[in-house]
């Protein structure tokens, strides 16, 4: 083995260089992706809306009806993790048909927990293990979001991908709070998810595992494992290695992933607790619901229109983006702590519109800027939203126990709990301004769009092992 000095000069020796392709089934794949990030969205909230009816017809408590969606967050921290692991070994288009494995066992045991000849506790047990396993299929779809967008898509497109299949599950989320309480009874509402999930699995049949030629340098190299990265965190791995990652690189991603866990969990805590935040101070069901809503889909617009943007205009501007909008978005929680209180309907919707163009804008950023930053698309993905259903648990179970007392003025209020989510969000924000967030993977395919390597030269390992020795200017 010898070391090249120039990299240019080797390349320019290669007639016979790879015609990076696109093909349009890509869409389909897409589509798929999305209508499974929709599905898998719903029955986290699905019982929230109806949970005094579920409540009296299971005779179950509150709190048994809200650990249905608590377990879909506790159950997606491991299985998260494992999603990469299992797409290392069996490709994208095994782990959507666990994924879809899933969502079908979870739909019918949940329905079969509607039965009335069952006891209470039987039921219960039923419906708890139906939503587990949606809690399997959600982060499937999540984590392998930047992956597929990054196997089928270019430069052009990658993010706006990314952006569409991220957005796809809190958009899921947000029907099945409207769906529930639509269609009839609890379990005629069990049963209509059960059929809409079943209706959605053909859509397994438009994903496909990897195209015959790829569309950017980054998307001709085998995924690398979970295993690889966190090596690579803990500094374990030699500059040759393919998965290494420089000091810089690791600091930049532990910081991003924290942001990103914070401010996806304290979004989630204020969808969760909204209307415990805003009814103390008088505002209704329908208003704390509106305000909700307003966040979620200021901000999908808001991501709407961004992500093209990224991908042709702002191509190396993903941490200067952060660094404006998270010192945004940090102000508007800490605004919320003054805000929330009565007769401010008008400047609390203003508020949720400034937290939900930050914070959805940057879903999509901060997936991709992990994977400029590792090379790792499903294996960052996975510890992002980790990190963001950790942070979620975390706020909610703690602004649970900050809620004031019965005696408080006004009984109940929640003041405490939001000086949380500003304190966090301050803190955790302020870390941004020490990124440098290079976007190392988008130089890299730049560059080979420029210069291709061989196609003989790029597929020698299907470890990576032989793009890893092209970067280094090795052959």
């Amino acid at each position: 083995m010898s070391v090249v000095p120039n990299i240019d000069d080797e390349l320019k020796q290669n007639d016979h260089v790879p015609v990076y392709r696109l093909y349009k089934r890509r869409f389909a794949g897409l589509l798929g992706f999305v209508l499974f990030g929709l599905v898998t969205g719903m029955p986290w909230s699905w019982f929230g809306p109806i949970a005094n009816n579920v409540s009296q017809d299971f005779d179950i408590s509150i709190t048994q009806v809200n650990w249905l969606g608590n377990i879909t967050s506790c159950i997606f921290l491991p299985a998260s993790l494992l999603v990469p692991v299992f797409c290392t070994r069996f490709g994208v288009r095994r782990c959507a048909e666990v994924g879809v494995v899933a969502i079908l066992i979870s739909a019918w045991v949940r329905y079969a927990g509607t039965s009335q000849s069952l006891s209470s506790k039987s039921a219960y047990v039923l419906l708890i293990f139906g939503q587990s396993f949606s809690a399997i299929a959600q982060p499937i779809f999540q984590v392998l979001g930047p992956q597929y967008s990054e196997t089928w898509f270019d430069l052009k497109s990658r993010t706006t991908v990314t952006m569409l299949i991220a957005i796809a599950n809190p958009i899921g989320g947000a029907l099945g709070q409207l769906l529930s309480p639509l269609v009839g009874t609890s379990r005629q509402s069990i049963l209509v998810l059960g059929i809409i999930s079943t209706v959605v699995t053909p859509a397994l049949f438009l994903i496909s595992d990897k195209p015959p030629t790829p569309p950017t340098y980054a998307g001709s190299k085998a995924p690398q494992s979970l295993h690889s990265l966190l090596r690579a965190m803990a500094g374990k791995l030699s500059p040759s290695e393919h998965a290494y990652m420089n000091p810089r690189e690791r600091v930049d991603f532990a910081i991003s992933a924290l942001i990103f866990g914070v401010l996806a969990g304290a979004t989630n805590a204020l969808s969760i607790l909204s209307a415990q935040y805003f009814q103390p101070q008088g505002y209704s069901d329908a208003t704390s619901g509106l305000f909700g809503a307003t966040l979620l889909l200021s901000g999908i617009l808001a991501s709407v229109i961004t992500a093209p943007l990224f991908d042709r205009v702002l191509t190396h501007h993903l941490g200067i983006t952060l660094k404006v909008l998270v010192p945004i978005v940090a102000a508007g929680w800490l605004s919320l702590i003054w805000a929330v209180k009565p007769n401010n309907t008008g400047g609390l919707f203003a508020i949720m519109v400034i937290i939900g163009t930050g914070s959805v804008t940057m879903l999509p950023v901060g997936l991709e800027l992990g994977v400029e930053l590792t090379r790792n698309a499903d294996g960052s993905a996975a510890i992002v939203w980790c990190a963001g259903n950790a942070f979620g648990i975390m706020f909610v179970l703690a602004e649970d126990a900050l809620r004031a007392s019965a005696t408080a003025s006004p009984p109940y209020n929640m003041r405490a709990a939001l000086v949380l989510n500003a304190v966090f969000v301050i803190v955790f924000g302020a870390l941004v301004f020490f990124m440098r967030a290079k976007q190392v993977r988008r130089e890299m395919d730049e560059r080979m769009a420029q210069h291709p390597v061989p196609m003989e030269k790029m597929a020698l390992s299907s470890s990576g092992e032989s793009t890893g020795s092209i970067e280094l200017g090795q052959v």
